[in-house]
């Protein structure tokens, strides 16, 4: 169904291993949504859409977030992420979202061993059932408020090399248990996955939770993705082309936004149109007033 659709970022990787290293990859994604979807989903949330009030003395809205590690066994290479790399992706998060009106705070951290889920999970095809056992399995939460992360394998998963994929806000009401956020385990800050080891995949994924689309959604023509900010680009950027200019007009290739494709140290902000788009759609959707 429409809203069941999904934002998954990937690495078009040679071979898949159960550690994935950076090496002679282009960035792709797995699953987009097609313009006919994307045209209905914005004209539910145009008719839906809730006015956002004012107040630069309100406190960020708090956003609790339940991490479920997926391991295969005891090994960091399986997985097994230690309690700090967790602590320091919740501080990675509240540093790139500074300024937008929402924070992150941790409400609880579980362990999961389970070796077909750690490499079998993903977002499509036969990797679909496994996503879904995890899921029903594990989510916590009774509301659209609650941000739940998953870190996992993807080693088997299609497309290879996936680094992460999420929900969108208006998915919640067809299929809450589906609700939240896969990563990749080695994508967390300090992990061993060269130029995506700083939790910026985490940001990228929670942008879409919160209702971003990539910034190069659309390619040259037409509402793009629905920010009026970031300028138009196609494809995605990878590596960090600084001055890259794909669309005429409208202003050089937005390399340094979360949204885009980019190197972890390329990647460095949110535009104001996106931030009001965010906080527009989770008070729409997911009754979080920022």
């Amino acid at each position: 169904m429409l809203f069941a659709a999904f934002s998954a970022l990937a690495l078009a990787i040679g071979s898949a291993v159960a550690a994935p290293t950076a090496s002679n990859f282009t960035s792709a994604c797995s699953s987009t949504l097609s313009a006919e979807a994307i045209a209905a989903a914005e004209a539910d949330f145009a008719a839906h859409k809730i006015q956002l009030k004012t107040n630069a003395t309100a406190k960020a809205a708090a956003i609790p977030i339940y991490w479920h590690v997926i391991r295969a066994g005891n090994a960091l290479t399986q997985g097994n992420i230690p309690d700090s790399q967790i602590t320091a992706s919740i501080s990675a998060l509240n540093s790139h979202f500074s300024g937008t009106g929402m924070s992150f705070t941790l409400a609880g951290t579980d362990r999961t061993t389970n070796a077909g889920w750690f490499y079998n999970v993903g977002p499509e095809g036969n990797n679909a059932p496994y996503q879904v056992q995890m899921k029903r399995a594990l989510r916590k939460g009774g509301n659209a408020s609650t941000l739940n992360v998953y870190s996992t394998g993807f080693t088997n998963a299609t497309p290879q090399g996936l680094l992460g994929y999420a929900t969108f806000p208006a998915s919640y009401r067809g299929n809450p248990t589906d609700d939240g956020v896969v990563i990749l385990y080695n994508t967390v800050p300090g992990g061993s996955l060269p130029n995506y080891n700083q939790g910026k995949t985490l940001t990228h994924e929670v942008g879409h939770w919160l209702g971003l689309y990539h910034t190069f959604q659309g390619g040259c023509s037409g509402p793009g993705d629905y920010v009026s900010d970031t300028p138009a680009e196609v494809p995605g950027a990878v590596g960090c082309p600084v001055g890259r200019d794909s669309c005429a007009g409208g202003g050089v290739d937005p390399i340094h936004n979360y949204m885009d494709y980019t190197y972890n140290s390329c990647m460095r902000e949110f535009t104001p149109g996106q931030i009001t788009r965010m906080k527009s759609q989770v008070a729409t959707y997911r009754g979080i007033n920022a």
